[in-house]
């Protein structure tokens, strides 16, 4: 996906890590710096065309990601850089991964109900014209190693079935729990739940842990 303006220079690395912030990476050293609100209006048209590519590529009615859903939710956002394609010396955007923390309830292999807090997957896209390039699978780790969470510790917020086939292929994700909500979960997910900060899992679902601001 290409822009107007100089997304290889915006993007210094090939996969940029946003949060509600959308602050613009670090430049680098020797590169001429626009001001910085000219920055963080190219990186917000970044992420809503990407939402919008997003939508269209599932046929959702409006997109789920946006620069301004971003700022209103601690959501993170994986953008991948095309490091190799630049058309007009501008770079490339081969797409996203987009992950935030929910609060769940979701049910076991025995129908009990759990409140959990799992890292959520809330939207993924490759462009069409870069899949089965191992694209997405190089964005999927990336996010793995950086959120320190295993595949089967995941919530799926209405996985594709291309997202499924992806999850199955890549990380032998195959067997469901079959839950009431938007959300699917894959057999193992209870086993060692990944929590958001200050929660921890229990029987009776979830139990906030004490909190101390100031560090033990």
């Amino acid at each position: 996906m290409e822009f107007s303006f100089d997304v290889d220079a915006l993007l210094p690395e090939r996969i940029t890590v946003l949060d509600q912030h959308l602050r613009p990476p670090a430049r680098r050293p020797g590169t001429t710096t626009p001001a910085r609100v000219d920055l963080q209006q190219q990186i917000m048209t970044i992420v809503d065309e990407l939402g919008k590519a997003s939508a269209k590529a599932q046929h959702l009615p409006a997109p789920i990601t946006s620069a301004s859903r971003m700022q209103s939710n601690r959501h993170v956002m994986y953008v991948l850089k095309d490091t190799s394609a630049r058309p007009a010396g501008k770079g490339a955007i081969i797409g996203f991964l987009k992950v935030g923390y929910k609060k769940l309830f979701v049910l076991d292999d025995r129908e009990a109900h759990n409140e959990v807090e799992p890292l959520c997957i809330l939207d993924f896209y490759i462009h069409e014209s870069l899949q089965r390039h191992g694209h997405g699978r190089e964005l999927f780790h990336y996010m793995l190693q950086k959120e320190r969470v295993e595949p089967h510790q995941l919530a799926i917020d209405r996985p594709s079935q291309k997202l499924l086939k992806f999850l199955n292929k890549h990380y032998n994700l195959e067997t469901t729990v079959p839950q009431v909500n938007n959300f699917v979960i894959f057999e193992g997910f209870f086993a060692h739940q990944h929590q958001g900060p200050g929660v921890l899992v229990g029987p009776a679902g979830t139990i906030p842990l004490p909190q101390n601001p100031r560090g033990a």
